[in-house]
């Protein structure tokens, strides 16, 4: 276990039942967990940044279940992922990214079972209150465009100053009512991340 000071974990669930006046059945569904971390690196130069890079990793696995237990499904279930974040003004874009890709990915990958694609991934720097969006993208096959997604996550306190506030968001479906072409979730083989 890392060191790391978790402030809050926030999970939500959206459900769409209707779009433009027609019904989603089953309705799409979407969850995202936060979690609300002190940065250990704000307000200073910190060349070696592993402390995060290893918040990542824990993270990754945390709020990848939490995000599948909100939803209700099996882990094979997920159809796609992404993440995000957001780090408060004493920090800087490189605690963003440290914590997102060195090592975030495999326990999340895990957490939804495969996970061939690339995980979508956005960070920023921001103060309390900001929205963070976090990309979404088929998990086994980035040619599936029923899922260019995205989900919008905020923290009305987060994240302070020296906090970063990583973001995790699962789907168990594309978007209602997708009609723009392209390969189907059920046509993906997930052999190669792309088809």
């Amino acid at each position: 276990m890392t060191r790391m000071k978790i402030r809050k974990i926030v999970t939500l669930v959206e459900e769409t039942h209707k779009e433009i006046g027609k019904d989603i059945s089953p309705p799409t569904r979407r969850a995202a967990a936060v979690a609300v971390i002190e940065n250990p690196f704000a307000g200073r130069y910190q060349e070696d940044l592993e402390d995060l890079m290893a918040m990542g990793e824990e993270l990754g696995g945390v709020l990848g279940r939490r995000c599948v237990e909100a939803l209700g499904i099996e882990p094979h279930q997920a159809e796609s992922y992404g993440k995000a974040a957001m780090v408060g003004e004493d920090g800087e874009l490189e605690h963003a990214a440290a914590i997102l890709h060195p090592r975030l990915g495999k326990p999340l990958r895990a957490a939804v079972e495969k996970g061939a694609a690339l995980v979508p991934s956005s960070k920023k720097m921001g103060s309390m209150g900001q929205p963070l969006d976090v990309p979404l993208g088929h998990k086994d096959a980035a040619y599936v465009r029923s899922h260019f997604d995205g989900m919008e996550v905020r923290i009305n306190d987060a994240p302070r100053a020296k906090e970063i506030m990583v973001a995790i968001c699962v789907t168990d479906s594309g978007r209602p009512l997708p009609r723009v072409g392209g390969l189907k979730a059920e046509e993906a083989e997930g052999k190669d991340g792309l088809r």
